[in-house]
């Protein structure tokens, strides 16, 4: 007996806008920016820095070490095998289209020379090679756009006003004083955006880190964000906050969640925006380099989580955490290639496409770029041999061709009573089996 899966399409497609918000007002440069970002719909996400030493996660700093013991890795600090170009090559041998990197995570400490700190790689380690500097090289060179991850809190600085982590590196606590300490993220953040060329985003974290006081903490966002534009106005924010977008905001980020959903709990209070969305997710379980964490995702369901987030409108960032001695894990490497090597046939299917508006089905999801609909089939379709596809309201809409992505392969169709019918020529094995519609 046939199994028939229905599909219902609403193709008068609405696009999606990056409206203002409140009395903030995107630059022309910026606008085109969001549009350039929503485009490129995978990235890679890179979480390295002084903790990849201890090869136990990023927030190694937070279980317990003593910040001045943990400042002096620094010393030894000589990931003698990092080599820009080979990272940025591999990244794009996978179809990413741009990098985001951790100039500077919860620990305090800069990958980048910085003048308002010595806590950084020219001044407090041996290998005095500007990381930041070379990454931006590699990536203006390729062709890759790079965004800077930053972190809005501080488990070192005296001048940090503690939050409800970080709270045994030894800190004394009686030197907060916020105002000292936003003037030194604002001093940095200039660094960043006028010492490395274009840079695309700023990705800030850190901002729950006062989700529990007492009294409203005020970050002086405006302030931040006003700076950023005025410095570089194309330049995109995101914040992960897991709440619904500030004012200023360019971007929206979800983390380990595509958006709409809250697997998490994390985005209990999110929803989404008309802003780009981005998810943000690792590859095997942690962000920054953990020695015991091996458990890698297949290449299979990377590319089925890139598919999904493209069907919701989203970006997704991929992490990796790379080794202590520079290179890229061996088998974060394999998974580069795996879904390079998808991509080089389907990117059509992922690259600046948008959603159909409708649910993931349980076949697969959809998405679309102007008169082209994309169906990925990435569940089980054992017995499934044909797939319903409505033509809307009226019926009235043109089927141009319904083809096999992979091979070009024509695909026999037939409408009936205001519905594309499509029969599959086999039962699909593929990572994911996409059909490409035209109208």
């Amino acid at each position: 007996m046939k199994k028939i899966i229905s599909l219902f399409v609403v193709l008068a497609f609405a696009g999606v806008s990056a409206a203002a918000q409140d009395d903030y007002v995107p630059t022309k440069e910026n606008l085109a920016a969001r549009e350039n970002f929503e485009d490129m719909r995978f990235g890679i996400f890179l979480h390295w820095g002084l903790y990849s030493m201890f090869a136990q996660g990023e927030w190694y700093l937070n279980y317990g070490p003593d910040a001045q013991e943990y400042a002096k890795a620094a010393g030894g600090f000589y990931p003698a095998a990092f080599d820009a170009r080979e990272w940025v090559r591999s990244i794009k041998a996978s179809g990413a289209k741009y990098i985001c990197f951790t100039t500077r995570h919860h620990d305090g400490f800069s990958l980048f020379d910085t003048a308002v700190s010595d806590y950084d790689v020219i001044d407090a380690t041996p290998f005095k090679r500007d990381i930041v500097a070379e990454l931006a090289d590699a990536c203006h060179e390729e062709g890759i756009a790079l965004h800077f991850y930053y972190s809005l809190l501080d488990w070192t600085r005296e001048d940090y006003p503690v939050g409800r982590t970080g709270l045994t590196t030894g800190r004394k606590g009686d030197a907060q004083d916020y105002e000292s300490y936003r003037m030194f993220m604002k001093n940095q953040l200039t660094e960043l955006l006028t010492k490395y060329g274009d840079i695309g985003a700023i990705w800030f974290d850190g901002l729950w880190d006062h989700d529990s006081d007492p009294t409203p903490f005020d970050w002086k966002l405006p302030d931040i964000y006003s700076h950023i534009h005025s410095v570089s106005p194309a330049c995109l924010i995101g914040n992960n906050h897991h709440l619904t977008p500030f004012p200023g905001e360019d971007f929206q980020m979800f983390e380990r969640d595509l958006p709409g959903e809250n697997t998490t709990g994390w985005a209990a209070d999110q929803t989404v925006s008309a802003l780009p969305l981005e998810m943000c997710q690792t590859m095997n379980g942690m962000w920054g380099y953990k020695i015991q964490d091996q458990k890698y995702k297949s290449v299979e369901n990377l590319v089925r989580l890139i598919v999904r987030a493209a069907s919701k409108g989203s970006n997704l960032l991929l992490n990796i955490g790379p080794q202590p001695d520079g290179k890229l894990p061996a088998t974060a490497l394999d998974r580069l290639k795996g879904i390079g090597e998808w991509m080089t046939v389907y990117g059509e299917s992922v690259y600046g496409t948008g959603a159909t508006g409708i649910p993931e089905q349980s076949w697969g999801v959809t998405t679309r770029n102007d008169d082209c609909i994309y169906l990925h089939l990435i569940e089980p379709l054992e017995g499934v041999e044909s797939i319903y596809l409505p033509l809307g309201p009226t019926g009235k809409s043109k089927v141009k061709s319904v083809k096999a992505m992979k091979d070009g392969t024509p695909l026999k169709y037939k409408v009936t009573d205001g519905r594309l019918v499509i029969t599959l020529a086999a039962v699909p094995s593929d990572i994911d089996y996409v059909i490409k519609v035209e109208l």
